[in-house]
């Protein structure tokens, strides 16, 4: 079978539980998360680069003539086109996280890294302790990424397939910067309250997505996406410094709901935003 994910090829069962939960965040990019006790996926392929961490149990399938088997924070990397099957490799079942990404995404990010186009990375061991992709999939899933952060989900899989690509370590351009592009996006940045997608920030700079998410993180140390979030998150502390509801508060800043903003607001700043506003109502107090 022939499909953009391994969805095509998956073996449904309810007797023992297994499950299977999948979005697709943005073009060319999908994500899933699965656990089975039972056979997954029969032999199958698909399109695109499969790039998965296996979270519980043992991981077992056969790929490129040899049989694969993937322990809890192992990555595997399945590349397009090549056939594949999946399979618990003891009786209690295995659970993974797995990314989809189209091919073309992959090289677009690896022209940026390396200044020039070049053969798709190809890595060939199929299981590794590769860490650059095992936090770039693991923190795709939460939350699930906004278009900024698609663009830096996509160049660090591209750094990690260049790191496990044994034609990986050629020499790199040296690192070039467009610092007026960079400023433009910065105050384009800082100047938004809301989601930014990545045409608006390449119309800005003039500079392709993955090349101004290289740029960016090598200036500023953190890439447009979590800039912005980060600025978001300030607006959004401003506003709740003056009162106003966290539901509005939300939405104002570009959060899908206020579920969204706590989490993101946590994760930020290490309290919820409604005890953020019990301290700083206390403070207020207190002074």
């Amino acid at each position: 079978m022939l499909g953009r994910s391994a969805g095509e090829g998956l073996v449904r069962s309810c007797v023992r539980g297994d499950w299977v939960r999948s979005s697709r965040p943005g073009e060319g990019v999908e994500l899933l998360r699965a656990w089975f006790g039972g056979r997954a996926y029969e032999r199958h392929r698909h399109d695109t680069y499969a790039i998965s961490v296996t979270e519980t149990g043992v991981q077992t399938f056969d790929y490129r003539g040899r049989m694969e088997r993937s322990l809890p924070g192992e990555v595997v990397v399945l590349h397009p086109d090549e056939m594949h099957d999946g399979r618990p490799g003891t009786p209690a079942g295995f659970g993974y996280r797995i990314v989809y990404v189209d091919p073309a995404r992959i090289a677009a990010a690896v022209r940026a890294i390396k200044g020039r186009s070049t053969p798709l990375p190809f890595v060939r061991e199929p299981v590794s302790g590769n860490a650059t992709l095992a936090r770039a999939v693991t923190a795709a899933f939460w939350p699930a990424p906004e278009p900024l952060g698609l663009d830096a989900l996509v160049l660090s899989l591209a750094e990690g397939l260049l790191a496990g690509d044994a034609q990986g370590n050629v020499a790199r351009m040296a690192p070039r910067f467009d610092h007026a592009a960079l400023e433009r996006a910065r105050a384009y940045l800082d100047g938004r309250q809301t989601v930014v997608r990545s045409g608006e920030l390449e119309t800005v700079t003039g500079l392709d997505r993955y090349e101004l998410a290289r740029q960016f993180r090598a200036a500023y140390g953190t890439s447009p996406y979590r800039y912005s979030l980060m600025r978001r998150l300030d607006f959004a502390r401003g506003q709740l410094g003056r009162g106003a509801p966290l539901a509005d508060v939300a939405l104002a800043a570009g959060f899908v709901d206020q579920a969204h903003f706590t989490r993101m607001f946590r994760s930020a700043f290490g309290l919820t935003p409604g005890r953020y506003v019990r301290l700083r109502d206390a403070g207020t107090s207190a002074a």
